[in-house]
């Protein structure tokens, strides 16, 4: 059992930056995500830049709404000020009853760090406590756990754990009990959970996929997860000698018991840690053709059988050299892994959900060409099917003629109106402001207040114009 000391206070982290102000547990005046640009350049822009506040799909869930106070909170990697690169982990909720949003609380400031992998992620638990995971890099910088002192209230929050972990996934259970998927960098990026009765003493790391194919020292995973009912599922694809320019496959693995067994989406059993590139849990050999694939989201249909929504690709440099780029579901139909392709786009790391609405599926993805033609996002559109993605309708363009590239749209968990989306926009070229925003089901977009007088103020209704 691994031990952690309870903080009651939040320590004042000494960095590059230690003179500087720690803005950990205080409100800022509006919402500004963060702007990042990963300095791997190519003919036709960086591998992915612009605005990344709701980055990556590797952290989830982003937001949860609760019906116990009719409140959307939700998570996303903040900044102090204009085109700042000064990253801060931030909470903020909607207010279903009174259509305002609070001023956000910084939960904890990564000063000396300008990355937004170290984004957080959120679980609520059984009483109302808001938990936030801040993830790590590597060994590098660490991950943390923080709690809010009081239920449902996001003004202040004490760290409970400072460990190794990086791309956040908790889940909680009805007992109470908590699953929380994590990477660790033990064979460049491989795949562990942990458990919790508590959130304050945890289990030993476990690992969950750590695939080496034969005759390579190193492996790695990126992966999905999500929760429905008692299960909760993964997609993952994998990394050929553990390069991510590579990333290909896709694999699959469920647990009804928190982690105590793993099985394939028709209950066979599973040794874990997955080692072998040959598995009953990969359900797409993406390798033998050469395609990358880009994890996007999971949901659930008919009771429970999983769905991944991601993207292939012939490579990973931006342009049109490795078109198409096709967002694909993949879904177990009780039988047999089915596979549809949903629609194209222009760069790998466009971002959307996925909803299944009764017999309607519902994909939301920045699909169409935005101002930055090459960068990452674009445009948003809604794309629907109600033949479980035989045939796909593009329904709506939610946004136009758009200043800035919008991307890493995320679902919220119980999504309800109008918080029924929100994603961040950036200019993909060069550094700029970051707008964040949320819409409806039916597309009517509201912007997060960039700058907030009050304590509580009303977003902008849109009629989809961009600023």
């Amino acid at each position: 059992m691994k031990s952690y000391t309870l903080v009651l206070t939040v320590i004042l982290i000494t960095s590059l930056t230690s003179c500087a102000q720690d803005w950990s547990n205080q409100k800022i005046d509006g919402y500004r995500g963060i702007w990042f640009e990963l300095g791997q350049p190519y003919e036709y822009g960086d591998k992915y830049s612009g605005g990344l506040g709701t980055y990556t799909v590797k952290h989830r869930p982003l937001a949860i709404y609760n019906e116990k106070v009719n409140k959307t909170f939700f998570v996303y990697g903040g900044t102090t000020g204009k085109k700042s690169k000064h990253l801060l982990c931030m909470i903020g909720y909607y207010d279903h009853a009174t259509g305002r949003v609070a001023k956000p609380t910084v939960v904890y400031d990564k000063q000396g760090v300008d990355d937004p992998h170290d984004n957080p992620s959120l679980l609520i638990d059984n009483d109302g406590y808001l938990w936030v995971f801040v993830s790590g890099r590597n060994v590098s910088r660490p991950g943390f756990k923080f709690k809010g002192k009081k239920p449902y209230d996001i003004s202040s929050f004490v760290q409970i754990t400072e460990e190794e972990m990086t791309y956040p996934q908790p889940w909680i259970y009805e007992s109470g009990e908590m699953l929380h998927l994590f990477t660790k960098y033990t064979g460049r990026r491989e795949l562990y959970y942990e458990t919790s009765k508590n959130g304050v003493n945890w289990t030993e790391d476990k690992k969950l996929a750590g695939i080496r194919a034969e005759g390579h020292k190193l492996g790695g995973h990126y992966q999905v997860s999500a929760k429905y009912k008692n299960k909760v599922a993964t997609f993952f694809n994998r990394h050929p000698n553990g390069n991510v320019d590579k990333r290909t496959d896709l694999y699959y693995l469920q647990t009804g018991d928190a982690g105590e067994t793993w099985s394939t989406a028709n209950s066979k059993p599973l040794e874990i840690p997955l080692r072998q590139v040959e598995s009953p849990a990969r359900i797409q050999d993406y390798f033998s053709t050469k395609k990358n694939v880009y994890l996007k989201d999971i949901n659930f249909y008919e009771d429970g059988k999983p769905i991944c929504l991601y993207l292939t690709s012939g490579g990973h440099e931006p342009g049109p050299l490795n078109s198409p780029r096709e967002f694909r579901l993949t879904y177990w139909d009780g039988t047999v892994w089915q596979t549809n392709v949903v629609c194209e786009t222009s760069h790998n790391y466009d971002m959307g959900s996925l909803f299944i609405e009764d017999d309607r599926w519902l994909v939301v993805v920045p699909s169409e060409k935005g101002p930055q033609q090459y960068g990452t996002g674009g445009e948003i559109v809604m794309w629907e099917s109600y033949d479980k993605g035989g045939h796909w309708k593009k329904v709506k363009q939610v946004t136009a003629n758009s200043p800035r590239n919008h991307g890493y749209v995320r679902r919220p968990e119980f999504a309800k109106n109008p918080f029924y989306f929100f994603w961040a926009d950036g200019n993909a070229d060069k550094m700029s402001i970051s707008k964040m925003y949320f819409s409806d089901a039916e597309g009517n977009i509201r912007m997060l207040p960039y700058r907030m007088k009050e304590d509580f103020e009303r977003p902008a209704l849109m009629n989809n114009s961009i600023e």
